[in-house]
């Protein structure tokens, strides 16, 4: 049944806000946001047509059921989209919103239910000889968690994984190398999980050394059509949460990424998935291996750089989906064309460990522009970075008809990137534009591991900046990376 959405509540914050509201509102749609006390000077507020303060904060009104769907019935907002993070992956949200007469953006609260459970997940994928990769069940509390830990490693041998049921952003994941930290790294994850997504469950994981990270995008309306838009490489990342992600996934064997994609669809059939989803694979470069890891069932941070290669808007194609729409791309309508990069934009010190650096001010904004560059999210001089969300303020992705035209690009709008305050991302990104192994695009998941280089050419105009003499405000050089510094 086909229900035309009139006002769509976003159910989150910051630059997925953003990009949620500019979508829904191309459509012909009223928008409603919400907020806590922290976010009120946030640039998404203004864009919305509504905008309504649910606490004072900080994480935990966003994470407040209750206070979401009193904000839509106040507002008149039919149809919810959670965005990512916080309720995204909640399925007690999604029946709130069927409970209440809402569309919920995303898929059913069964589907949901289903995959809720990590674990159980790969369960359902291996009747289906579908390759997983090794892990447990949600462990148990206390010290029996512990005990099935220990267990586990015994089989499958150190270094193993913890990570959260739930949730996403590398929130919970933690790496356990040996006996005597399995308590400690156990309850930092408990800890992480509990306050980002109000639950605690964990499970552990093999730990796969250097594999690459490949995520197929797949949409799957409520008539049974899957189609997938290709491949995205997300190996490079910090706490094993991504910095860059690269559109199509390459040096991969034609055969080899056709039987993911359809591994792909087949994982979404599984389970009945209807809507945006994503799933995720672990890739062996040398044995010619993949094991699927999850199906995100949510929109992803990375979602533009597949819409730069595919020409498909993924938000658009969710909110058609909930309305009962078809979907109306055939799989050999989607033709990848060019490469495209996407970068997080953090308020960040790399050479502190990527360490959030909130609480200041931003002094100087300038954004880049120019064809094949998008932003999404957006700031200002002025705005007072908070300390209690998310370091990330902007995600740009840019593209290019080849893998060197991307990098080029990249580095070109890097260059004219200008934010002062914070220390952001923003000069890591353009020391990986001219480091020789991305440049000819080889990476893993050990990258940042393996390439110290980086941090020691960050380092070094660092030191330099400090040797210069200063530059007034107005008067901020665009052609390196020391204005940024």
């Amino acid at each position: 049944m086909n229900k035309k959405i009139k006002k769509l509540l976003i159910a989150n914050r910051g630059e997925v806000a953003f990009s949620i509201i500019k979508t829904a509102q191309s459509m012909g749609m009223k928008t409603v946001a919400v907020y806590e006390m922290p976010d009120s000077e946030a640039n998404y507020i203004r864009l919305a047509g509504t905008a309504v303060m649910i606490g004072d904060g900080p994480v935990k009104d966003y994470l407040d059921i209750d206070k979401i769907i009193w904000a839509a019935h106040k507002t008149g907002a039919d149809a919810i989209h959670p965005g990512y993070g916080f309720l995204a992956e909640c399925a007690d949200f999604a029946a709130a919103c069927e409970k209440n007469g809402l569309i919920f953006i995303g898929p059913s609260v069964q589907v949901m239910r289903r995959l809720g459970d990590k674990a159980a997940t790969k369960t359902i994928m291996k009747k289906a000889e579908i390759a997983t990769v090794p892990g447990t069940g949600i462990l148990s509390s206390g010290e029996d968690g512990v005990r099935e830990i220990l267990a586990f490693a015994e089989k499958v041998g150190y270094p193993i994984l913890l990570k959260a049921v739930d949730g996403g952003g590398g929130i919970g994941i933690r790496e356990v190398e040996g006996a005597d930290s399995a308590r400690t790294q156990l309850n930092h994850a408990r800890h992480e999980v509990l306050f980002a997504f109000n639950h605690d469950g964990i499970y552990a994981e093999k730990f796969i050394a250097a594999p690459r990270h490949i995520e197929i995008q797949i949409l799957a309306d409520s008539y049974g059509k899957v189609v997938h838009l290709g491949s995205r490489d997300c190996s490079i990342q910090r706490r094993h949460q991504k910095l860059l992600e690269v559109a199509p996934a390459s040096s991969i064997p034609v055969d080899i990424m056709s039987a993911m994609c359809r591994t792909a669809i087949k994982a979404a059939r599984q389970v009945g998935y209807v809507n945006a989803g994503t799933v995720e694979f672990l890739y062996d470069l040398k044995t010619k291996e993949f094991w699927f890891m999850e199906l995100n069932k949510r929109l992803q941070v990375e979602h533009s750089v597949t819409e730069m290669v595919v020409g498909v808007d993924i938000i658009k194609k969710q909110i058609e989906i909930a309305e009962g729409n078809h979907l109306d791309l055939q799989q050999e309508d989607v033709v990848m064309k060019g490469c495209a990069i996407h970068v997080r934009i953090n308020a960040e010190d790399p050479l502190n460990h990527f360490w959030p650096d909130g609480g200041r001010t931003v002094e100087i904004y300038r954004p880049p522009a120019g064809p094949g560059i998008r932003l999404d999210g957006t700031i200002k001089a002025g705005y007072a970075i908070p300390t209690v969300y998310d370091s990330l303020l902007v995600n740009m992705t840019v593209w290019g008809t080849c893998w060197d035209e991307a990098v080029a690009n990249l580095k070109r709008a890097l260059g004219d990137f200008v934010i002062v305050g914070p220390k952001t991302t923003i000069p890591f990104y353009l020391a990986i534009c001219d480091e020789p192994d991305f440049k000819r695009g080889i990476f893993d998941t050990s990258y940042l591991d393996d390439h110290d280089c980086l941090f020691d050419a960050v380092g070094k105009v660092e030191k330099a900046d400090r040797n210069q003499p200063s530059a007034g405000k107005d008067t901020v050089k665009v052609s390196s990376l020391r204005r940024i510094l």
